[in-house]
């Protein structure tokens, strides 16, 4: 998937650490090296949960974020799998390949909460698949600019 102008891609090679992703990766890490790829998302959201909670990662788990068109508050809400540091938006998958459609949705989820990084995180492979994503909210539609200041636009 060729990224969006406002989004920018890192690979794990990245020079530039962030001590946060880099710490979600390795608990994801951790859980692939203990279950292996042969379960589905659900126990993957669970183990991660655990050892989130054993590393002392703080992590809210698919708290649903309102979505606004033109003002107005819809009636559906986005739920990323995590939100840890309360501000890194963590999307699991447990599939075979991961294709752009898997990508649109953690760029879906950074604009609709108006959060600047997200990680893609995928435990379908004997291999563990991460990528990193960072959204300028510069580039973000007005309301979603509004909320990124505050970040308590979620539902309750």
């Amino acid at each position: 998937m060729k990224p969006h102008q406002n989004t920018t891609v890192k690979s794990a090679k990245s020079a530039d650490r962030d001590s946060r992703t880099y710490a979600i990766i390795g608990a994801a890490m951790e859980v692939h090296r203990e279950m292996g790829c042969g379960y589905n998302e659900l126990i993957f959201q669970d183990a991660l949960e655990v050892e989130f909670e054993l590393r002392g990662i703080p992590c809210t788990r698919e708290q649903p974020y309102h979505v606004f068109y033109k003002g107005h508050k819809l009636p559906s809400h986005l739920r990323p799998d995590f939100v840890c540091f309360g501000e890194v938006i963590v999307e699991l998958k447990a599939l075979s390949e991961i294709s752009g459609r898997e990508e649109s949705q953690v760029l879906g989820y950074l604009k609709g909460t108006g959060f600047q990084t997200g990680l893609l995180i995928n435990f379908g492979s004997p291999s563990l698949f991460h990528q990193r994503f960072i959204h300028s909210s510069k580039w973000l539609p007005e309301a979603a600019a509004e909320r990124s200041t505050d970040r308590a636009d979620f539902a309750e």
